[in-house]
C-alpha cells in the first residue's frame, strides 16, 4: 500500500475517534447537532489553552476525562458480567 494511502486511513481514523468524542461527551444532543455551537465552544477551550489557565485547564480537564473512561470501563465489565 502506497504511504498516502496509510496516512490518509490513520487521518481518517483519527478523525473518527475524535468525532466519536465529541458525540460520547454530549455534545451534539446538547446543541442540537448546530456546528456554529460546537465550533464556538472548541474555540473557547482553544483561547483557554492559549492562555494563562493552560496548565490548570489541561490539568482539570484531563482528570475529568480519566476519570469518565474508567467509569464507561468498570459499567462496560459490569454488564458483561
Amino acid at each position: 500500500m502506497r504511504e498516502w494511502m496509510v496516512e490518509r486511513r490513520a487521518r481518517t481514523k483519527r478523525l473518527i475517534e475524535l468525532g466519536g468524542l465529541v458525540v460520547k461527551a454530549g455534545l451534539v444532543d446538547l446543541t442540537d447537532d448546530d456546528r456554529t455551537t460546537l465550533y464556538g465552544a472548541f474555540l473557547t477551550v482553544a483561547e483557554r489553552l492559549r492562555g494563562e489557565e493552560r496548565t490548570a485547564a489541561s490539568m482539570l480537564w484531563k482528570r475529568k476525562g480519566k476519570r469518565a473512561f474508567e467509569t464507561e470501563e468498570q459499567m462496560s465489565r459490569n454488564e458483561k458480567a
